[in-house]
């Protein structure tokens, strides 16, 4: 079967077009908004989550990496669900990226220990001391004397991983391997193939408890790792998957979305299957009705390798367009089995990170919501480390749900849900693990039904939001790719009053 894509000259479905004759009445979200989360049942989410796994399971590569057979069937399923109800203008926008996986082994001696190789990590074969860099590697003053020619053993945080590669490069260390800062395992990207701040080092991330091992092993006298990554890279053709609503004001766009691609270790059912399968049934359940404001659902493909989907298709709108979306909600793991409910810090009041004017409003929204059916709610750092991090950096304000990685849950929030302190949120967070058996029923519910109200809020009243004047995109250089056939802006269409679709079903 071959799959529709949007022609890459053209401009998206709901940009052109002339306004059409709604005559079919159906109830308005206005009068529905405490009811409409009542539409989202839990059958559905598991539903669809299964699928996911099953799309996973059915090759030998057992995830759902970015252009993989099973990520290319999570596109088309999610294509074909929201085509064939008739409500929404969907299209499959294509992109290249590049794709890199990699075999390793980390030895003290005879004693191998567990590594992963940061995506985008060039090759190496070599055996040398350790040097153990200074507080967290992200300044050239951080690095030894002495680092040349040995492998830096350097501690996660603050800085980005690329931002550590590339100064151990410069100080001719011979690799670098990060380790955790908090309990477990750790995987991560160094979020483009190069760096305009200089060439990587070949990086490996380990464990907390590993990479104490090999301080108290350094500081008791000189210790030798063997290392060997071997990295390959390919160009991979994939898909966002973009839906609007056909009814709504198009000039006033309520945006959210979630990422479909996991990780190399596993299924990614709660990363991010839980997301996008919530905004699935969401958009499901959105067709009973109408709305005021346009609504746009996003399908972001890569984001395991550096957010390279939501970047591309924000790197593809101009000013104009830009100014359309009043916000953008993004919901990246909502499911994990040691949950906590935790909303972006849009008004930077928790961790001194302020979203642009309107994130406050979309956080308060939330937290309001909850204390509305009186469940406990804590602030999480809204730092960009998922895919709305296009967004705020065009001001266009944002927020969302979370229910921790992995981050260690406390006492105090242990107490506040139920959860087992001192356990990671997800433990399974990029492993093998995180299939079915990996989500939690109550955080997937609870949340998917607090995003349809969100929804159903921001689909009839933006008035909460301020508007903005962009006059020109700023797009994240290291994120942003080369353009894939770039499709000519046009003007929107706007459609007279809001209306339901049924009548406009297609196979």
């Amino acid at each position: 079967m071959s799959w529709p894509v949007q022609p890459k000259s053209s401009a998206p479905p709901w940009t052109v077009g002339k306004p059409l004759n709604l005559a079919r009445s159906c109830p308005t979200l206005i009068s529905a908004k405490d009811a409409f989360p009542e539409d989202v049942q839990l059958e559905d989410l598991l539903e669809g989550s299964q699928k996911l796994e099953d799309f996973a399971y059915a090759y030998p590569e057992r995830n759902r990496v970015f252009g993989g057979k099973a990520h290319d069937d999570t596109v088309n399923y999610l294509y074909e669900e929201l085509k064939k109800t008739g409500y929404y203008d969907v299209y499959k926008q294509p992109q290249v990226h590049l794709w890199s996986t990699a075999d390793q082994t980390l030895k003290v001696g005879d004693e191998e220990i567990e590594a992963q190789t940061m995506t985008y990590s060039p090759s190496v074969e070599v055996t040398a001391d350790v040097a153990v860099v200074k507080n967290l590697g992200c300044t050239e003053a951080d690095y030894p004397s002495d680092v040349a020619g040995k492998v830096a053993l350097i501690k996660r945080g603050e800085c980005a991983f690329g931002d550590k590669s590339v100064l151990a490069a410069k100080a001719k260390a011979a690799a670098s391997i990060v380790y955790n800062n908090v309990a477990g395992s750790m995987a991560g990207t160094l979020g483009a193939a190069q760096s305009d701040k200089g060439p990587y080092s070949a990086i490996v991330g380990i464990s907390l408890e590993d990479g104490q091992k090999l301080i108290q092993l350094a500081e008791a006298g000189s210790v030798s790792v063997d290392l060997w990554v071997d990295s390959k890279q390919e160009n991979r053709t994939t898909y966002n998957v973009v839906a609007q609503t056909k009814g709504g004001d198009p000039n006033n766009v309520v945006a959210l979305g979630g990422h479909t691609d996991s990780v190399e270790a596993g299924p990614g059912i709660n990363d991010d299957g839980s997301g996008i399968i919530s905004n699935l049934v969401i958009a499901k359940a959105l067709t009973q009705y109408s709305v005021k404001n346009a609504v746009r659902f996003l399908f972001w493909t890569a984001e395991e390798f550096g957010l390279l989907g939501s970047n591309y298709y924000v790197s593809h709108l101009n000013a104009t367009e830009l100014n359309k979306i009043r916000l953008y909600l993004n919901f990246d793991m909502i499911a994990s089995p040691n949950y906590a409910l935790m909303i972006y810090d849009g008004d930077g009041s928790a961790f001194n990170q302020t979203g642009p004017a309107g994130s406050a409003q979309i956080e308060k929204l939330f937290e309001d919501y909850f204390d509305s059916i009186d469940l406990a709610h804590i602030p999480t750092q809204f730092d960009g480390r998922s895919d709305y991090e296009a967004f705020i950096l065009n001001g266009i304000p944002a927020g969302g749900l979370f229910t921790g990685a992995e981050g260690i849950m406390s006492e105090e929030n242990a107490s506040r849900w139920g959860g087992e302190a001192g356990v990671a949120y997800d433990a399974n967070y990029h492993a093998v693990g995180d299939n079915m058996t990996n989500l939690n029923h109550d955080a997937f519910l609870i949340n998917s039904k607090a995003t349809a109200f969100a929804v159903a809020t921001y689909a009839n009243d933006l008035s909460s939001i301020p508007k903005r004047n962009t006059t020109s995109a700023l797009h994240r250089r290291a994120r942003t790719m080369r353009p894939f056939g770039k499709r000519a802006p046009k003007t929107h269409a706007h459609v007279s009053g809001s209306g339901c679709w049924h009548s406009r079903v297609e196979a």
